[in-house]
């Protein structure tokens, strides 16, 4: 494990007022980090649950795209199997619901340790595929461009959405580039080879394989081909899920990429505990892996064991200063927090090659 040189935590749901009066913040976590010529920005995952209790049911929330506003749907707790305090299933079709619905905000930093106050500006879902929510995530400066993929939510799965901004004032939404089941998906800053990269996390349905992340490469960003497994979890700290972090940035040893695992077991019951290792990539041959499966986190700050989802460290962004790394990441499924890093330290350690 990496000792911190400093932790903190940023940005708690109390610190937020909801997108609407009948809502509650219960989250605002899992943020986009990147260095702007104005300062830091953080894109943040809000995640928003009613505020009416009724005995004896439980409201779900959706977005009613067309009204512009999140609709709740109240289902009878008979009628519901809670998986865990993120999903509950409907008994009468198998299908999932989730208990929340979450949306996007833009918050700003001068010295990227402490947020501006500032008027919050709120990006809401406004596409089909993002009718329970927009979630978790990443940025990547590329071509003069601020490029964002974000999870879009809906009845037909979580898949992966690209979105683009020159000022995080005005926004371009071009859809999904991932079909479901698919996250993590975070765009390397620089076109190699002519071709663009990214890291993605398909969900498989039967566990032919641990749990993988995945290479695919791209002639424009928005199609994308040449699928391969990269790197597979390990039997520790990452065997129960392993997902990319946050978006590679590029070092003198090569491409380097904060990614996050869960301790999960197989007949285990609850979430398990999320942590995050080191991931170094060859700059020309960014499926060729230089080192892996040294886990430099682990939940051990106060907001990040205790929450809405205990146990949690999540990283999603990074801004590199000088001889460190800021690395911004959900903590419990709650709050957003810092963590500062040496550079040195994350690149020379551990460099045995591993294999994917």
């Amino acid at each position: 494990m990496m000792s911190r040189l400093f932790s903190s935590c940023l940005l708690a749901p109390e610190d937020l007022t909801p997108s609407q009066r009948d809502m509650r913040v219960v989250g605002a976590f899992n943020p986009g980090a990147v260095a702007t010529e104005q300062g830091i920005v953080l894109l943040i995952r809000v995640a928003e649950a009613p505020q009416e209790i009724r005995p004896g049911f439980v409201g779900l929330p959706r977005w009613d795209l067309e009204a512009g506003q999140i609709v709740i749907d109240w289902l009878g707790e008979q009628e519901l199997i809670v998986v865990d305090a993120r999903l509950v299933k409907i008994r009468t079709t198998g299908l999932l619901r989730l208990t929340s619905t979450s949306h996007l905000r833009v918050v700003r930093s001068t010295d990227g340790r402490q947020l501006e106050p500032s008027k919050e500006q709120i990006l809401r879902p406004s596409l089909r595929c993002e009718t329970y929510g927009l979630e978790d995530p990443r940025i990547t400066p590329i071509d003069g461009r601020f490029s964002i993929t974000y999870v879009a939510v809906s009845p037909h799965g979580a898949a992966t959405a690209l979105a683009s901004t020159e000022d995080f004032s005005s926004f371009q939404w071009h859809g999904p580039i991932f079909c479901p089941e698919n996250k993590d998906v975070v765009l390397f800053p620089e076109r190699i080879g002519g071709q663009y990269f990214a890291l993605h996390r398909p969900t498989i349905a039967h566990d032919f394989c641990r749990p993988e992340i995945w290479l695919a490469s791209s002639p424009d960003l928005l199609h994308w081909g040449r699928h391969q497994p990269l790197l597979s979890a390990h039997a520790g700290w990452d065997r129960g899920r392993i997902g990319a972090g946050t978006p590679p940035i590029r070092t003198s040893e090569g491409w380097l990429v904060i990614y996050h695992g869960n301790d999960k077991g197989e007949c285990e019951s609850g979430i398990g505990s999320y942590g995050a290792g080191k991931l170094l990539l060859d700059l020309e041959q960014p499926w060729k892996i230089l080192s892996a499966g040294e886990q430099i986190l682990a939940p051990e700050m106060e907001f990040e064991c205790n929450g809405f989802v205990p146990n949690v460290v999540f990283p999603t962004g990074i801004i590199q200063r000088e001889e460190s790394l800021l690395i911004y990441a959900g903590a419990a499924d709650t709050a957003t927090c810092i963590v500062e890093l040496s550079l040195a330290d994350l690149l020379f350690s551990g460099l045995s090659p591993a294999s994917s």
